[in-house]
This record gives structure tokens, C-alpha cells and sequence, in this order.
């Protein structure tokens, strides 16, 4: 176990541990396979015992990763759609491009800054954008948002966690990263919840307008009716009345 946990603090201290990071939290911002968060935790957790690595390093390392992964995510579903490759095809993939953009027409900013924290629906979300023509330089400034808060949340887990077994770095790596499944299960189907809240929130509102949209065409019709009935009443009673004037008394 000794030998496991110095192998850890070496492997956290050297230098090629922060571009392969890079490269990581850049993949997971179009192609997520590990939620990236993982890793964020478990070197935070990692951290507090040999102060490597060096979370200032780490945090910016994320933040960039994730906003470069996020915005190329967004260039490609504008250059290619989200069509293109085969696992977009899948039924379940197309009905979350089909959540994210019925999300995105309805409210942008929250959902671009909410999906960063749910691993496969920022993916989606960060396509969809694209694809739809959200405007590049709100998406970007919202991503970026949403991404240092993501980074701040991720790295506050790993210290948390950690905290409880900090002589044992393994074991501190493992308590994060099962902490940060636990907590990341909650937030997402919190969000998800959420997110369906409003829908069907969207949904009364949507059957409200048309219930009185309809009573207000039928109303309209009754009153056009009446009018209708008493100009062509006048022309009938009148008429008789009006021919008789003429024909009794003719011009000359």
C-alpha cells in the first residue's frame, strides 16, 4: 500500500501530468468516455498530502481543456450537424440532441451553464448549439462561466473528500472519486428534474394559451354573428318601403 501511494504522489508531481490533462479535458468536451471530473477530484484529493499537483495549475488546466473541448464541440455541430457519424444516429443520443434543443430554444444561457455539470448532456448540448446557430460569442462567455464554476465545484469535492483520509492518498483518491460519482448522480438527475419541471411548466402554459385563444375565437364569432343578422334584417324590412317610394312615383 506504501509503495502504491508514493508511486501516486510521484506520478502527481511530474510535469507531463498537465498536457495529458489538457488533452483529456479537451476530448471530454465532444466525445466524453470518463466524465473528466474524475479526474479534477482525485488529483485535488491527491494534492493536500505532497502539494502536487499544484491546484492553481490543475484548475487552469481544466478550465482550458473544458472550454476548448466545449467550443469545438460547437464548431462541429455547425460544420457537420449532428447527423453525421454513426453513434449520433442512436435512438437515445437523438432524443438528447432532440432535449437539448427544445432546452436551448426555450432558455440558452441556463441550460449551457446547467449541462457543463451533466457529462453526456453537455456534449449534446454543446452540438446542438452549433448546429442551431446559437450565437458563438454568447456561448462562449456562458461556457466560460459555466467551465470556472464547474473546475471551482470539481476541485472543492476532491479537498472535501480527501480531507477525511489524508494520510493514505489512495485511499483519499478512491473516497473522492466514489464521493463525486455519488454527488454528480444527484446533481445531474436534480438537473434533469429541474429541466423537466419547466417543460411541463411550458406545457400548461402552452395549453392555457390555446384555451383562450379558442374562446376568444368563439366569442369573436358569436359577436361577428349578431351584427351580421341585424344588417341583414335592416335591407329586408327597409327594402319594401324604399321600391314602393319609386315606383309610385316616377321621375316626371
Amino acid at each position: 500500500m506504501e509503495y502504491l501511494n508514493h508511486l501516486l504522489d510521484h506520478a502527481a508531481g511530474q510535469p507531463l501530468v498537465y498536457p495529458i490533462l489538457l488533452v483529456f479535458f479537451f476530448v471530454d468536451g465532444f466525445a466524453t468516455i470518463l466524465p473528466s471530473e474524475m479526474a479534477i477530484v482525485g488529483l485535488s484529493a491527491l494534492s493536500l498530502r505532497s502539494g502536487e499537483p499544484n491546484l492553481w495549475i490543475l484548475g487552469a488546466t481544466g478550465l482550458l481543456g473544458a472550454m476548448a473541448g466545449d467550443n469545438m464541440a460547437y464548431m462541429l455541430g455547425r460544420k457537420i450537424g449532428i447527423d453525421r457519424w454513426k453513434w449520433m444516429r442512436r435512438p437515445k443520443i437523438q432524443k438528447l440532441f432532440s432535449w437539448a434543443q427544445y432546452e436551448l430554444d426555450k432558455r440558452g444561457a441556463v441550460l449551457i451553464f446547467t449541462a457543463r455539470y451533466i457529462p453526456w448532456g453537455r456534449v449534446a448540448v454543446n452540438y446542438v448549439a452549433g448546429q442551431t446557430g446559437f450565437k458563438h460569442r454568447t456561448f462562449f462567455f456562458l461556457d466560460a462561466f459555466a467551465c470556472l464554476t464547474w473546475v471551482c465545484y470539481s476541485i472543492g469535492i476532491g479537498l472535501l473528500a480527501g480531507q477525511w483520509v489524508h494520510h493514505n492518498p489512495l485511499l483519499g483518491v478512491g473516497i473522492a472519486v466514489a464521493f463525486a460519482v455519488v454527488l454528480g448522480f444527484v446533481v445531474d438527475h436534480a438537473l434533469r428534474w429541474w429541466h423537466k419541471y419547466l417543460e411541463k411548466k411550458d406545457a400548461r402554459r402552452g395549453r392555457a394559451v390555446g384555451s383562450e385563444s379558442s374562446k376568444a375565437g368563439a366569442d369573436g364569432g358569436t359577436a361577428a354573428g349578431e351584427p351580421s343578422g341585424t344588417h341583414a334584417s335592416a335591407p329586408v324590412k327597409h327594402a319594401p318601403a324604399v321600391a314602393k317610394v319609386d315606383v309610385s312615383k316616377p321621375a316626371g
